[in-house]
């Protein structure tokens, strides 16, 4: 009995080799004579999904023959003008590469003699070098069509070709200028998944394309807050700062973070710089004003503030911080518990120095009610200012 089930065996074995012999010569056949290409693929693909396949160099290499000669017609059609899907070429572009390299993997096997005899990587390496850059156009070609995720993938082959054993003799590490941007289009895509780890992947080839530094820098730093890494976040918009000092991206950023941490010092210093580079610029005048304001340097921030008002009148922010500034003068002077009459009269004349700035605040941020409204009611609270008191008064006990 064993002795038939091993006779059986060895049939299926000859039966199975048989078939598959058929096949590929059925497929080679297809490919020489330029017909049913995709089917000669298929074919091959399917007999690969049989493990015991996986390093028949025989099947890998008819594979290769079928793609490529799918991207030769392609390829000809554009050039002639004939209709042809452009996203084709360049996945057959994609699959060529993917399929050589497997096919490589296979070749670098020792034969039964421990030794290494490579038959194709020559004669592929040096095809595949012509349209590798199809890679890098077929990633720019979908970043233009805003599908970031098959533009990475792209971006990513370009790139790892350059670690590939098949593509050694070219030294792309060495000697391919475009890496790093193609690494840094792989971050941007990254980036615009909100993907971090496809994001990161390519960071370090990436910044050393120095052209786009900056938008890297920016790129990096807001995927640190999304992965809530607020250390490198900060540091990321630091460096930009200091790197590019007028780019609109780090500095409203760096001022939000610390004046929300109450780190006005550092906002005053983040300000001065700012302005160092840029002495004209309102946004770094007014950071500078409210800093001065939240710091109690209350006679700089209305002197700051009023200057950007005289040059622009509808500052909004600069009409707050110098009513604040006022306003926070006359509450200190108040806190005492026994006021002189020059001491009240003090403080009445502070609230009717904050009061204009402050109605002109709410005339241009009428939405900002949270700010002025209590501060107004405070103001004419003190100055007995009935109806606008009453005013305000039912305007704050209105929901919103």
């Amino acid at each position: 009995m064993k002795r038939l089930y091993s006779i059986l065996f060895m049939l299926l074995l000859f039966v199975c080799a048989s078939a598959q012999k058929k096949e590929i010569s059925n497929a080679r056949d297809n490919i020489k004579k330029n017909r049913n290409l995709e089917q000669a693929e298929k074919s091959m693909n399917d007999l690969l999904k049989d493990s015991a396949n996986r390093y028949n160099d025989r099947i890998w290499s008819t594979m290769f023959d079928a793609i490529f000669k799918q991207y030769v017609q392609g390829n000809e059609k554009l050039y002639l003008r004939q209709n042809y899907d452009t996203t084709k070429l360049f996945n057959l572009t994609m699959k060529m590469i993917r399929t050589a390299e497997s096919l490589d993997s296979v070749d670098a096997r020792p034969n039964k003699n421990g030794k290494i005899e490579l038959k194709h990587r020559k004669k592929h390496a040096d095809l595949l070098h012509k349209y590798r850059p199809n890679l890098y156009n077929g990633g720019l070609f979908f970043v233009n069509k805003q599908k970031y995720a098959e533009a990475y993938k792209y971006f990513d082959a370009y790139i790892d070709c350059a670690n590939q054993p098949l593509f050694t003799q070219f030294d792309y590490n060495a000697n391919d200028k475009r890496i790093p941007e193609a690494a840094y289009w792989a971050v941007y895509c990254g980036y615009k998944m909100k993907d971090p780890k496809a994001t990161f992947h390519h960071t370090y080839l990436a910044l050393k394309d120095t052209a786009r530094y900056c938008m890297m820098l920016q790129y990096l730093a807001e995927t640190y807050r999304l992965e809530k890494d607020t250390v490198r976040y900060i540091e990321t918009l630091t460096e930009g700062f200091e790197k590019y000092p007028t780019f609109e991206f780090f500095f409203p950023r760096l001022v939000q973070y610390y004046g929300e941490n109450g780190r006005w010092e550092t906002v005053l210093d983040i300000s001065e710089r700012a302005i160092s580079n840029n002495p004209e610029s309102e946004i770094y005048r007014l950071s500078k004003g409210t800093a001065l304001l939240n710091l109690g340097k209350y006679d700089e921030c209305i002197a700051i503030s009023d200057e950007l008002i005289a040059e622009n009148d509808s500052l909004a922010d600069a009409y707050y911080d110098a009513g604040m500034a006022y306003f926070q003068k006359a509450v200190e002077l108040d806190k005492n518990i026994q006021l002189s009459k020059k001491q009240k009269n003090k403080i009445k004349d502070l609230y009717h120095k904050a009061l204009p700035y402050l109605k002109c605040y709410r005339a241009l941020a009428p939405d900002q009610r949270s700010k002025w409204g209590l501060t107004l009611y405070t103001i004419y609270l003190n100055l007995n200012m009935g109806d606008e008191f009453d005013e305000i008064d039912r305007l704050l006990r209105e929901k919103h």
